[in-house]
């Protein structure tokens, strides 16, 4: 299993690229060409996924029941805007034009380990969301998934 760790700044250029930080490429399984999927995530950033992680996902969101309206209404959100890239030779990754303004990714990034894939977030936007969460509310949140992580262990 792919795990991330780390948070790196980048510059997109007037292309939309931007450099993978030699951080993130060293966590990646070697290989001939890095394959990922990208796409919008759920706050106001997007969602970079090895394609490692993005296959299982897949295919557990194909599994799901067509009949059921939550199901095409999530596959449709989730999936929409989704693109599978690969780096260049100078190992930068291409963003969808959509796919930036989605973000409002204009020229400094984060990038930010989300387990088994990676946020890319507009920096400023980025520390905004830490600025305003304080560490009481951190606290409290942890503790909340935390103790329900050990309840469903509990009841499951």
């Amino acid at each position: 299993m792919i795990g991330f760790i780390g948070e790196y700044e980048s510059t997109i250029d007037a292309k939309g690229r931007f450099l993978l930080p030699s951080g993130f490429k060293k966590q990646l399984p070697e290989q001939e060409s890095y394959v990922f999927v990208i796409n919008r995530g759920f706050e106001k950033c997007l969602t970079l996924y090895p394609i490692q992680s993005w296959e299982p996902l897949f295919k557990e969101i194909s599994q799901l029941n067509d009949f059921d309206p939550k199901v095409r209404e999530f596959r449709r959100y989730f999936l929409n805007g989704a693109v599978q890239l690969e780096l260049d030779s100078a190992g930068r990754v291409l963003l969808p034009k959509n796919l930036l303004e989605h973000a409002s990714l204009e020229k400094d990034i984060v990038l930010v380990s989300a387990v088994n894939k990676i946020e890319i977030w507009d920096k400023n936007k980025y520390q905004q969301f830490f600025e305003s969460f304080s560490s009481e509310a951190f606290s409290n949140l942890a503790n909340e998934v935390m103790n329900k992580k050990k309840d469903d262990k509990l009841n499951g």
